[in-house]
């Protein structure tokens, strides 16, 4: 769900690997990630990295937590009862992590305007945590800076209604007037969490950029 945009001094240049909304036809689709590991070479050894991360009590607790939270959402325009999960804690697999994602669907009705189903899901349970309003105000009152673009979201929406978001990670963020870059990154915090696994996941998530500014 890459991405490259411009308005007018800013820029940003995303390797977004998550979902947020994807709406096709009827059919809705979003895919919240939340658990990381890293990549090994051996392969024998990234296997066993899989395997960790598929039987992490704590990656599979905040990745339940938000498909909870993403059903909740997704059901404010579905039709009753359309709400399923396709896809619980599935490790997909990329060029520097492996990550735990899940698959939540609904259908809509035909003439569903996809600017609603936005309205009532943002921002993304994957980015703020659960519960969602209490979740950003602590946030809010502990985070250093403004988040502004990151942990947002860029899409489209087609002529034909159809739709596609993606959630606002991994990316590089440049403004031409204050010639400030940023890059931002983040875990979460959980009652199972521990401070300096959970910085090392930050830097995993901001390792293939890093790698890049040095090329």
């Amino acid at each position: 769900f890459a991405t490259y945009m411009r308005l007018e001094d800013k820029y940003i240049l995303s390797a977004s690997p998550e979902r947020y909304i994807k709406k096709k036809g009827t059919k809705i689709i979003s895919q919240p990630i939340k658990g990381t590991a890293k990549r090994s070479e051996d392969v024998l050894e990234d296997q066993q990295l899989i395997d960790n991360l598929q039987n992490d009590e704590k990656e599979r607790a905040e990745n339940i937590m938000i498909v909870d939270l993403v059903r909740n959402d997704l059901s404010k325009t579905a039709i009753k009862g359309s709400v399923q999960v396709e896809e619980l804690c599935k490790i997909y697999t990329f060029d520097q992590v492996h990550q735990m994602i899940s698959t939540v669907v609904s259908e809509v009705a035909e003439d569903q305007n996809p600017i609603e189903i936005l309205k009532t899901t943002f921002p993304m349970g994957s980015m703020t945590g659960a519960p969602k309003i209490s979740a950003m105000q602590i946030a809010d009152m502990h985070e250093k800076s403004r988040r502004e673009l990151y942990s947002g979201s860029i899409g489209y929406i087609g002529p034909d209604g159809d739709a596609d978001f993606n959630v606002v990670i991994r990316s590089l963020m440049y403004s031409a007037k204050t010639e400030y870059l940023s890059l931002m990154v983040g875990g979460a915090i959980t009652n199972l969490a521990e401070a300096e696994k959970e910085y090392e996941e930050c830097l995993l998530k901001a390792k293939a950029i890093f790698e890049l500014g040095e090329t």
